[in-house]
């Protein structure tokens, strides 16, 4: 099943109360909270703090957004991650796939990527956490193929996949991609822009949306996943209300087999 949520970089001007209170009002059910701003890695007295205010709303932790770059020399220790993880009670980590392209990347990045995934998922599972690689430009996942690939050369079970759409992609390929993503996914980052990366109401996005969220929902019957806002138009909350509302009209929609 599909829930709706809000991945909490979307508002990196509020503090996680005023985001608790928004998304609670809006009738959605989780948060990832970004590792940057909101939870930052290593702070586990912020992440406890977070997560009573995101259960005390009856709502839940859907992940842990962290900015940890696997295989890069400078990024984050993976111990101060985890760390804040356990603490905020998140079921799942989102990771990066490196700081290269796949098209830019050789056979040692590669495999330096792949060994530092492997090794954030044998760690987390200690805890029952999983990983979710973001699925993203400028990294080993900025294509469905290489995606794919590294998913298969890490090789762990506890390793899955977020999905989100490519701007520029046409509907097709996108419909495909996540098709393809699907057997591995852990949650969709849900927005609307335009072909010149310009924000725009997710109630215009209707079109593009319906189909994919409808291929999640059909093809993987048992999915226990958000599909969760990231980014609104001019990072208003009104403009989040109203995507919220639209979002969950789509789930709705795709849910009932008459529509």
């Amino acid at each position: 099943m599909l829930k709706p949520g809000l991945v909490s970089i979307t508002f990196r001007q509020l503090g996680p109360e005023a985001i608790v209170r928004l998304v609670a009002e809006a009738g959605l059910s989780g948060i990832e909270w970004g590792g940057d701003i909101h939870v930052p890695h290593g702070d586990t007295a912020r992440a406890c703090e977070v997560r009573k205010l995101t259960t005390d709303a009856g709502l839940v932790v859907a992940a842990y957004g962290s900015y940890y770059r696997a295989g890069a020399r400078t990024t984050v220790p993976f111990t101060a991650i985890l760390d804040s993880a356990l603490a905020l009670g998140a079921p799942l980590i989102r990771v990066w796939a490196g700081e290269q392209g796949s098209a830019q990347a050789d056979a040692a990045a590669r495999a330096a990527v792949t060994e530092a995934v492997r090794d954030a998922c044998a760690r987390a599972a200690v805890h029952h956490i999983r990983i979710g690689l973001e699925f993203h430009g400028n990294t080993l996942t900025d294509t469905t193929d290489s995606a794919l690939q590294l998913l298969a050369d890490a090789d762990h079970p506890n390793l899955l996949c977020y999905w989100q759409p490519p701007v520029g992609w046409p509907q097709a390929q996108l419909e495909e991609s996540l098709a393809r993503i699907l057997p591995h996914l852990a949650h969709l980052h849900v927005f609307n822009w335009d072909d010149q990366h310009q924000r725009r109401p997710l109630r215009e996005g209707f079109e593009k949306w319906r189909p994919l969220l409808r291929t999640a929902h059909d093809r993987r019957p048992g999915l226990d996943a958000h599909a969760m806002i990231e980014f609104v138009c001019d990072d208003s909350p009104d403009a989040f209300r109203e995507d919220a509302k639209a979002l969950r009209e789509l789930l709705a929609a795709v849910s009932d087999p008459q529509a």
